[in-house]
């Protein structure tokens, strides 16, 4: 696996070859003269020096295939540049003529490994030692059966094993190999080998050949089963690695119910056939297992799915069994009768007319297909990659700059890595706020490529990427917890132009505070502004509350009021002191909150569930905000604009305080187009909308639906809420309890943003995070590391606490009840 020395250096690793000047051959490689070159040596970064003379017209073969490897290493993030070993300087590595027949890999100052010349004899040859070299703790190399033996069983039930077989080390296939656990060492362990007793202990007599497997090590539990293996059957290149690693990342086997000509999964885009199993509700169990068989015996070769044909109107599937799609758009499918796997098998394998998937010269993938990824950011950054991007409206700062940009003015560091996928999609909205930005802000927008500048980001306690630190003069650097989007980004940025909390020194000035009129340029990006109000003695509540606007700082406007003449404030608003003052400026209200006896955290608790919509359309941005609530969601599926009819009936029932332990809310499918899939999962098929659902997340996963011949008015919903709380409605489906768990510790976000907020007064998700001291920081380290190693939690459990569930309600049904 992936060390994590390396997971900061990867990109920033300089491939830096010194040899004589041969110009036909090396046109694309800069030249150095020694003394150039070790002044360039930085610490913790890596280069390969190779020594030659000026006039050795030896080297001319091997510069040739040097600077045919320039584009492809560049493309890993490794720099190739020469040196010319001149008299007039004096270097050890210039001296013998056996030292010149070798390279140098260097990190920093200190020698890390030699490499005879004769060993990079091409550019695959160059380009796989160079990853072989870094990558050395990534990529096991063994030598005997029990070495493989040992691996395997030390990852059962940990993770899986990409194995392979070269004939020797730096051919082509060995560069593929390399490649391959480039991108995908953080996710599988590569084992290699060049010994055929190893290939001939896995059941492979073709030792002619380079060979690679998949073990099927994750899911094995038991330390006496055997890891399945999966060999690739297509010829060792790294478009075709990948192809075959995509098909291992995807399910083994899908469900369907819908028309075979309008499936689509991965193994369509990476060019592969599907294979339709028809089944029916009769021999649904038989059917899955034939199923799953087939699909084993196919595995990296077609994808394999269950139709489910009951409710199904298509065409010749009464008389089918087996249906073909071929990966050629406008081809129709087959429908067969195969009464044997091997046939299915059989005609698979006869029909499967795809071409290796061979690099181009520029070893560029090209064509729609292979432009799909199963995860949507790298995807977005593969589609994108060709694009420039304006990337002169943003400051690079280096380890030199660094200090002295952050302290001579205002600055908004983005801290990234230049080969993740999520950073670079983010880096675009970042531009984007550049262009906001530009003419109109005094604050600095700045980047540090973490990947060439690692000491900086350590420095700087950057544990993860893309991170954002707002540094202000004498200041310690804030740090923006918030969503990675443009707007949400440019929110923070505006509201921490301002003091937080803001001290207001008169009743006139906190009245135009409550207007809005005293910051209406920043109303839209906080519609709610938050007043606190303290007598003069109330030291330690008006520390509390400055705490906890310090740490909201960047998500609303807070202020406070702390004068002899408080009391014309809290008697006009009927407030209680120690008190919160919310002034929603949509609706033009103002509400009281007392704050007697609340500490730093109910502060935080009581502002930020306040910032919360009673009624909010949910989005795949704010969902996780109100899944934090924990409570059940009642939700409105409308297909656009939300029904006044449900919406009145609602608000309604969240006015006379009947909601308080549900979480109202509704979601447009035309915003949200993902409530489709949400419907489809509850219902066998997509039901009229708009339509009412309560979910309860927190107590078991049972979905409840509003009875569709019902129409929906207060009353009616009242009483279907108290049948859901008498036990007397049986749910449409219950969800399963299952982790949707991150591909890689590093995606783990949720986990992320449950860690960050573990280090402050609430759970409740901020805006910003104050960074106290470098002490502090690595504690902090410590405990996110730990943190991540945690599984994710479910938010179900099994139990359906109906008390707590409707414990505020339960006064309202019987008090109603006789009205209703």
């Amino acid at each position: 696996m992936m060390s994590s020395s390396f997971n900061v250096f990867r990109v920033g690793i300089s491939f830096v070859m010194m040899c004589s000047f041969y110009k036909s051959a090396v046109d694309s490689l800069s030249q150095l003269s020694p003394q150039k070159y070790f002044s360039t040596l930085q610490p913790g970064k890596a280069s390969l020096a190779y020594f030659c003379k000026a006039d050795s017209p030896s080297t001319s073969i091997f510069l040739e295939e040097l600077n045919e490897a320039v584009k492809p290493l560049q493309d890993c993030g490794i720099s190739v540049a020469k040196v010319n070993c001149v008299e007039e300087e004096t270097s050890r590595y210039c001296g013998k003529e056996n030292d010149l027949m070798k390279a140098y890999l260097f990190r920093g100052n200190i020698l890390i490994r030699e490499f005879p010349t004769d060993t990079l004899f091409d550019v695959d040859a160059i380009i796989a030692h160079v990853l072989f070299a870094l990558l050395f703790n990534e990529v096991k190399y063994i030598t005997t059966p029990e070495d493989l033996q040992n691996i395997e069983n030390a990852l059962k039930g940990k993770t899986n094993i990409v194995f392979s077989y070269v004939r020797a080390i730096g051919t082509p296939e060995h560069r593929a190999v390399m490649e391959a656990a480039f991108v995908y060492g953080t996710t599988y362990q590569f084992v290699l080998t060049t010994e055929t007793a190893l290939l001939e202990s896995v059941g492979i007599e073709d030792i002619e050949h380079a060979h690679l497997y998949f073990f099927h090590c994750k899911p094995v539990l038991d330390l006496t089963h055997q890891c399945r293996k999966t060999l690739m059957e297509h010829p060792l290149t790294t478009l075709n690695i990948h192809r075959f690693i995509k098909t291992m990342e995807a399910p083994l086997l899908t469900e369907v119910a819908e028309d075979p000509q309008q499936v689509s999964t991965v193994h369509l885009q990476l060019g592969l056939p599907l294979v339709f199993i028809v089944s029916q509700q009769a021999t649904y169990e038989a059917d899955r297992r034939t199923a799953e068989w087939v699909a084993w015996r196919l595995l990296g070769k077609a994808g394999v799915l269950l139709l489910l044909r009951d409710s199904l109107e298509v065409d010749n599937l009464q008389h089918a069994n087996v249906i073909f799609k071929r990966a050629e758009e406008g081809v129709p499918v087959e429908f067969l009768v195969l009464h044997d796997i091997d046939l299915i098998i059989s005609h698979v394998e006869n029909n499967m007319h795809i071409e290796d998937m061979r690099e181009d010269e520029d070893g560029d993938m090209e064509g729609p297909d292979l432009d799909i990824q199963d995860d949507e950011v790298a995807e977005t950054v593969y589609r994108d990659r060709k694009r420039q991007l304006p990337l002169e409206l943003i400051v690079e700062l280096t380890e030199e700059t660094f200090n002295v940009t952050v302290m001579a003015s205002d600055s908004i560091v983005l801290f990234y890595a230049g080969w993740q996928a999520v950073s670079m999609a983010f880096l675009q909205s970042y531009i984007d706020l550049a262009i906001k930005l530009k003419g109109t802000s005094t604050v600095l927008l700045t980047r540090v490529n973490c990947a060439d500048w690692s000491d900086l980001c350590v420095k700087q306690n950057v544990t993860e990427f893309p991170v954002i630190k707002m540094y202000k003069k004498g200041k310690n650097p804030v740090s923006y917890a918030g969503m990675l989007g443009t707007e949400d980004l440019l929110k923070f940025i505006q509201l921490n132009r301002i003091s937080c909390p803001v001290n207001i020194t008169s009743v006139q000035e906190a009245e135009e505070y409550l207007s809005g009129e005293l910051y209406k340029e920043l109303i839209s990006y906080s519609s709610v502004s938050v007043l606190g109000l303290f007598s003069p003695t109330m030291t330690t509540a008006k520390e509390d509350f400055t705490e906890a606007g310090n740490y909201l700082k960047g998500s609303v406007i807070t202020g406070i009021y702390s004068e002899e003449d408080v009391l014309i404030l809290s008697n006009k608003y009927a407030a209680t002191l120690p008190a919160l003052l919310f002034a929603r400026h949509k609706e033009g209200k103002i509400e009281s909150i007392p704050l007697a006896n609340s500490h730093v955290q109910d502060i935080v608790g009581i502002i930020t569930d306040a910032l919360l919509e009673i009624f909010p359309e949910i989005t795949v941005e704010n969902l996780p905000i109100y899944l934090k609530l924990q409570k059940p969601l009642l939700i409105l599926f409308s297909d656009g604009s939300i029904n006044s009819q449900y919406e009145k009936a609602i608000l309604t029932l969240v006015k006379e305080k009947h909601l308080d332990s549900l979480t109202p809310c509704w979601l447009n499918l035309k915003n949200t187009p993902v409530g489709r899939g949400i419907l489809q999962a509850y219902f066998d098929t997509l039901p009229p909308l708009p339509l009412l659902v309560v979910v309860n997340l927190p107590s078991g996963g049972q979905v409840f639906a509003f009875p569709s011949d019902q129409a929906v008015t207060a009353q009616t919903l009242l009483l279907w809420l108290k049948k859901l709380e008498a036990g007397l409605e049986s749910p449409i489906t219950i969800l399963p309890a299952q982790g949707w768990k991150p591909h890689l510790p590093a995606y783990n976000f949720l986990s992320m943003m449950d860690a960050a907020a573990s280090r402050h007064p609430t759970g409740k998700g901020p805006g910003c995070m104050k960074e106290t001291g470098m002490q502090e920081s690595d504690k902090e380290q410590q405990e996110d590391k730990s943190t991540r190693k945690e599984p994710i939690e479910t938010l179900r459990i099994k139990h359906w606490n109906r008390s707590n569930w409707f414990k505020e309600a339960e006064k309202s049904f019987r008090h109603d009840n006789k009205e209703l």
